[in-house]
């Protein structure tokens, strides 16, 4: 990625290209492993939500002490905690060339928060990938996911089997199939995307910050055509 040395973002005084990038589209659309895929490949931080919610109960920040009783009755810590903890983050300094985003932000509200954070902490330009994908081949691809209950990787019973029936190659141990990964529960899942994150990809477009991206081929090809888009950008 190339970096700047004689630019400065507004607001900030940094110096360089400092992306923000988004990655939006529903479950099992390969959000995460493009976004740890660039996180690897530009030098930046994958971000989630959900570790600086543990990272702050664990310290004992002002910030994890008012979401840790929500979080132990499975409430929803309120959009104020949320983007207070996101802004707390990408003003680190392994967030100096950027960060990606998969899962957030969820809701209208939180990407207008987030636009004023990162013009707050000089991140220029936004970038917003969406990942498309058919309905049917989401489905397969979720049903059909199998994950090692000890190292984690995952396989897929119809396009990427292990070599053994129920059997990681890598470690030898069980394959689970996850309770959300049945048909009932990802139908559930979907609408419940269309009815809170989609509206999203109308907002970034309208802005002219996202780009569409096709989901429906292999994850090295995916990545490919990232690494443009991401080359393009900076």
């Amino acid at each position: 990625m190339a970096v700047a040395t004689d630019d400065r973002a507004a607001g900030g005084g940094r110096a360089g290209t400092r992306l923000a990038v988004i990655l939006l589209g529903p479950p099992g659309s390969g959000k995460g492993t493009q976004a740890q895929r660039i996180a690897e490949r530009f030098g930046m931080p994958h971000l989630s939500t959900g570790d600086m919610f543990r990272e702050n109960v664990g310290r004992g920040t002002e910030l994890g002490r008012k979401a840790k009783p929500l979080m132990e009755r499975g409430e929803l810590v309120p959009d104020e905690i949320v983007l207070a903890m996101v802004e707390e983050r990408v003003s680190r300094p392994d967030c100096d060339r950027g960060f990606v985003f998969d899962g957030f932000p969820r809701t209208l509200p939180q990407a207008e928060a987030l636009k004023l954070i990162c013009a707050r902490q000089s991140f220029h330009p936004t970038v917003v990938l969406h990942m498309v994908i058919e309905r049917g081949a989401l489905v397969r691809r979720l049903t059909g996911r199998r994950i090692c209950k000890a190292g984690g990787h995952i396989y897929n019973v119809y396009d990427r089997p292990p070599k053994r029936d129920g059997l990681c190659d890598v470690d030898d141990s069980k394959l689970i199939h996850r309770a959300d990964d049945t048909e009932a529960v990802i139908g559930d899942r979907l609408t419940a995307y269309d009815r809170q994150t989609r509206p999203l990809v109308d907002y970034y477009r309208a802005q002219g910050v996202l780009t569409d991206v096709d989901a429906m081929g292999a994850p090295d090809a995916i990545t490919q055509a990232v690494f443009g888009i991401l080359a393009e950008k900076s």
